[in-house]
């Protein structure tokens, strides 16, 4: 038998469940139990709750909009400077090697949450992918959410 920790899914187990399921994109900023990192004018980054790796974050307009063509001009530039603050705070705080950034449009292309456009920031280290994902279909995080949440936050500028 496989055992898998992942305690923050309790909170999701748990809770009451609509049947109309809104965007959690267009909730987070406003949910006090939110994964929010930061707050910017136009736009928003928070951790992702099923990450690739610890540390993955994403960065999203408050705008409900799908694809990148969508975004105005101070939405796009607003959310390539928090990318940009993102993978300064995550250097200073992780020290990963390298990084994945970028988006999935449409769910043919890895989206997941097709609807609400987002970008994905993901630390890599030298040696983090092995035979774990391949053979047993698992990620390993080997943080807890809320505290690369909180050092990811006190990485970034005021």
């Amino acid at each position: 038998m496989k055992n898998l920790w992942a305690p923050w899914r309790a909170e999701y187990i748990l809770s009451p469940k609509s049947q109309q399921q809104a965007c959690l994109f267009c909730e987070a900023p406003a949910r006090e139990d939110s994964l929010v990192i930061k707050k910017a004018p136009h736009c928003f980054a928070l951790m992702n709750r099923f990450p690739y790796t610890t540390g993955h974050c994403l960065v999203a307009p408050y705008r409900h909009l799908a694809d990148l063509t969508d975004l105005d001009a101070n939405e796009s530039g607003a959310m390539m400077e928090l990318v940009r603050e993102l993978i300064e705070a995550i250097r200073t705080a992780m020290h990963p090697d390298g990084f994945n950034v970028g988006c999935n449009l449409g769910s043919v292309a890895g989206a997941g949450i097709e609807d609400h456009l987002h970008i994905h920031i993901v630390p890599r280290w030298k040696g983090d992918t092995n035979f774990i994902p391949v053979i047993s279909e698992v990620h390993l995080i080997s943080e807890h959410l809320l505290k690369t949440r909180d050092k990811i936050r006190e990485s970034l500028p005021a």
